[in-house]
Order: C-alpha cells, then sequence, then structure tokens
C-alpha cells in the first residue's frame, strides 16, 4: 500500500531520508491508524489517525490526524511538516481534527481552512 512506505523529503534545502510508517492491521490496538516517526534508529514521534476511502473508487484515500506528536528533543526540526506535505500528496482530503488554538498558525502555514467547527481541511484540486 502506498502509505506502508519510505518517501524522501526536501527540508531546508536538505534531502532527508523520512520514513511514514503506518502500523500494519494485525499490530494496531485501537480502531486508529497510528504513525511513527523515525530517524535513523530512533523514534522521534508518533500521530494518530484515520485513513478512510475516498468517495469514488478512483479516489486517493482521505486522511484525518487527531494528533501529531513530535517528542521534545526532536521538535523543530520539520518532521510534523514533513508529515503534513506527505499526507498533502497521498490523500485527496486532509482533514486536522478538533485544532487546538495555539495550532492554527501551524496549519493556516500549512494551507489548511478552517470548516468554523474547529477541524481545518485541505482538499487537494482534482486535475481536469
Amino acid at each position: 500500500m502506498l502509505w506502508h512506505s519510505a518517501a524522501d523529503f526536501n527540508s531546508i534545502g536538505n534531502i532527508m531520508t523520512f520514513p511514514v510508517v503506518f502500523k500494519p492491521e494485525h499490530k494496531k490496538n485501537s480502531d486508529y491508524d497510528w504513525v511513527n516517526f523515525e530517524s535513523g534508529k530512533d523514534r522521534v514521534g508518533k500521530s494518530r489517525c484515520k485513513i478512510c476511502s475516498g468517495i469514488k473508487e478512483t479516489d486517493k484515500p482521505i486522511i484525518i490526524i487527531y494528533n501529531i506528536n513530535i517528542y521534545p528533543e526532536w521538535q523543530g526540526r520539520g518532521y510534523g511538516k514533513e508529515f503534513i506535505k506527505y499526507c498533502k500528496c497521498n490523500f485527496d482530503t486532509v482533514i486536522a481534527d478538533r485544532v487546538r488554538a495555539t495550532a492554527v498558525g501551524f496549519w493556516e502555514a500549512m494551507g489548511f481552512v478552517s470548516d468554523n467547527n474547529g477541524n481545518y481541511i485541505y482538499q487537494n484540486q482534482l486535475d481536469n
């Protein structure tokens, strides 16, 4: 599946390998999809989300992000931004669920728009 592989991203002028690894179904202990963020052999954070099918069979899936947790010693290095870039490239719609007031600027800077209900949404433009 597309979202079980590593991806290369530009990060402040550098190429870094940023593995985006969703836990396989048989290792999940909940109904959520969990993502581990790694740098080399170090785990630097995680995200709790939910992947949903697109409306049409040909649509990319939709992802709802409930939280992104980058461990304190790894914060400020762009891991959260790189995960959002990954999501924007691989999902038709990305929803940030119930965004904290202190995080609104982050989501707006990443191109998300408020739904006026506490969520922020990024919708990929359809190719014509």
